[in-house]
């Protein structure tokens, strides 16, 4: 078994996404701030992060667009982790929307799927966040019927 990091790093007032607000990394408590809670010269440092859900590399959960559909809580780990995956490459030469044309013949039962677009190469750009690659109706229906069990862009 092979582990891939597919995130981004995600730092103190970046924009991950237009109009949402930037993430806030910082300290709760410096060991500084610490040293006067503790006895003895014992400090600790405590950091505290503030960032809407949707920051960088992300799960989104059936409830991100349906009232009634689980949130990621409810999700079982083995649907998302410890998965077979085959990853299909659609670059820029396949234009923004991504068909089914790029799935056909693959073996995608029960496997994660993973689109590679090559657009991270924008992040931290403005070019990141306009006119980005995206699935078809047609795509999605194709996976769907194609019994993946995840699919990642």
């Amino acid at each position: 078994m092979r582990f891939i990091d597919v995130s981004h790093t995600i730092e103190d007032g970046m924009i991950t996404y237009v109009g949402l607000p930037p993430p806030r990394i910082g300290d709760f408590r410096s060991r500084e701030d610490s040293a006067s809670h503790y006895k003895n010269g014992t400090t600790f440092q405590i950091g505290r992060i503030e960032m809407v859900a949707n920051t960088g590399t992300y799960i989104d959960a059936p409830f991100h667009k349906f009232k009634d559909g689980k949130d990621l809580a409810e999700l079982p780990l083995t649907s998302l982790a410890n998965l077979k995956g085959i990853v299909v490459r659609a670059d820029e030469n396949h234009g923004r929307a991504i068909g089914a044309d790029v799935f056909s013949g693959k073996e995608l039962d029960r496997k994660a799927v993973l689109v590679h677009t090559g657009w991270s190469k924008h992040w931290r750009t403005d070019r990141y966040f306009e006119r980005h690659p995206f699935l078809t109706r047609e795509a999605v229906e194709f996976l769907i019927r194609s019994n993946v069990a995840l699919v990642g862009i």
